[in-house]
């Protein structure tokens, strides 16, 4: 059984390759698939547009939360096609992964040159490796402080 970094290992690594082969401009969904391709060569299991379920005061709420990629069950994946990643597109990642809950995922824009720039590992509870180009972001709810998330340029 891999662990949530060996998962994230190698969905950077199948990230890096679809995007050498795809490039930027494309749709999000494009990227989905391609990355399912890659993943499933290396035995991971993947799950796309997983149904999210949100509870409010015991009642189970029908609302179209969804996530990307579920990897192992065990790390989520949020993409994105956009101009510029924002701190709202961190925060819903991590939302995301509370409520499932999920201690690692990727918040991945593929519509940069070098994709490096646009991924962002977001830690929800994980114990904290090192990581050597790692900087702290601050993801934090006034009502619930959370341990550091890492925001790293690769």
């Amino acid at each position: 059984m891999k662990t949530e970094e060996q998962i994230g290992k190698a969905l950077l690594d199948a990230a890096y390759k679809v995007h050498t082969v795809l490039g930027p401009g494309l749709l999000e969904s494009v990227y989905e698939a391609a990355l399912e391709v890659e993943l499933a060569k290396v035995g991971i299991k993947v799950e796309r547009q997983k149904p999210i379920p949100l509870t409010y005061e015991g009642k189970l709420l029908e609302v179209a939360f969804r996530a990307d990629l579920i990897l192992d069950s065990k790390v989520l994946v949020e993409l994105k096609s956009v101009e510029a990643l924002t701190n709202t597109f961190k925060k819903t990642t991590l939302t995301y992964m509370r409520l499932i809950p999920i201690k690692l995922g990727y918040l991945i824009n593929f519509n940069e040159a070098h994709l490096k720039n646009g991924v962002v590992r977001v830690v929800n509870g994980l114990e904290e490796s090192v990581i050597p180009s790692a900087t702290a972001i601050d993801l934090q709810y006034p009502s619930r402080p959370l341990r550091p998330s890492r925001d790293i340029s690769l």
